[in-house]
């Protein structure tokens, strides 16, 4: 009877053990996501080129981004939108490049430097490719 009520306690301690860990592994994996992974925190860069999309609805703009003396050049990619208050999100992210070339195929299809994207739902990481 006493080692029965020894391993409940047991098995409830190993219980909340466990959830902790899980709950530990959840959390790291979405924080080591949001700092290293997430497309919307890029930096800046320096303006190299703009075209607006044939309809006039968008606009993409690409960025050169010259980290330090250690790290290659990158170049990013935004979209704006205009129809809803000149939104901006993220589409492209390339390394080691240093031109921005824009090409609209559609009107909400857009060629950066070779990789077709869709403006509406489209997005390339070079970090998840």
């Amino acid at each position: 009877m006493v080692i029965l009520k020894i391993l409940k306690g047991l098995s409830k301690i190993l219980g909340f053990i466990l959830l902790f860990f899980i709950f530990t592994i959840l959390f790291l994996v979405a924080v080591i996501n949001y700092f290293f992974f997430n497309i919307d925190r890029l930096p800046d860069g320096e303006l190299l080129s703009e075209e607006v999309s044939p309809s006039g609805i968008y606009t993409v703009r690409t960025y050169i981004s010259n980290g330090h003396t250690t790290v290659a050049p990158a170049v990013r990619g935004e979209v704006i939108y205009h129809n809803t208050f000149d939104t901006k999100r993220n589409i492209y992210w390339a390394y080691r490049i240093e031109e921005g070339k824009i090409e609209w195929i559609s009107k909400h299809v857009v060629s950066i430097n070779g990789r077709v994207l869709d403006v509406r739902k489209d997005e390339y990481d070079f970090r998840k490719h």
